[in-house]
């Protein structure tokens, strides 16, 4: 029999063993180190490749308009676009011009790549939306997230791969 007094912090140890197994699992095939290099054409029909990001940290999201945790997080993502390099990576099967119409309707400016054959998702990883990746100043991966994640978190790791470089 466990004590009464041990019952409360060996819960909070078996909660947060389940949370980071979890995490562990969800991002297991993440690729880990140096980002690896893309080019990919955004909805505004510039082309952007990872070295342009080069110099601060870079959120790169993979989401889709069909996932409903996606949508969630499209505020934060919108807002921390105003502060810090996002390139967002949508995995949908549609045209750029649908994909556009439908950031218009929700009244999105971050700046989208479609990757609708999952390429790019596959290169990094990627089984799972919303997939976050922190990219520090050097091109390294820094964090992996997948599922939802608040703003104040992504702004948390955003500056750690920052002061860390």
């Amino acid at each position: 029999m466990i004590p009464r007094r041990w019952r409360r912090p060996l819960e909070v140890l078996l909660l947060a063993g389940v949370i980071f197994g979890l995490h562990g699992y969800q991002t297991r095939d993440v690729v880990r180190g140096p980002a690896p290099a893309f080019e990919v054409r955004l909805l505004d029909g510039s082309v952007v490749k990872l070295r342009d990001y080069r110099g601060r940290p870079l959120l790169l999201q993979f989401w889709a308009t069909w996932c409903p945790v996606c949508r969630l997080e499209t505020g934060s993502i919108e807002a921390i676009a105003r502060d810090h390099q996002v390139l967002t990576i949508a995995l949908d099967d549609m045209s750029a011009a649908e994909l556009e119409r439908w950031m218009e309707q929700e009244g999105l400016s971050y700046p989208v790549a479609l990757d609708g054959n999952g390429q790019l998702a596959r290169r990094y990883g990627v089984k799972g939306v919303p997939s976050i990746i922190i990219v520090d100043a050097e091109g390294n991966i820094r964090f992996v997230e997948v599922g939802y994640t608040t703003q104040a978190g992504l702004r948390i790791r955003l500056w750690w791969a920052g002061w860390r470089a």
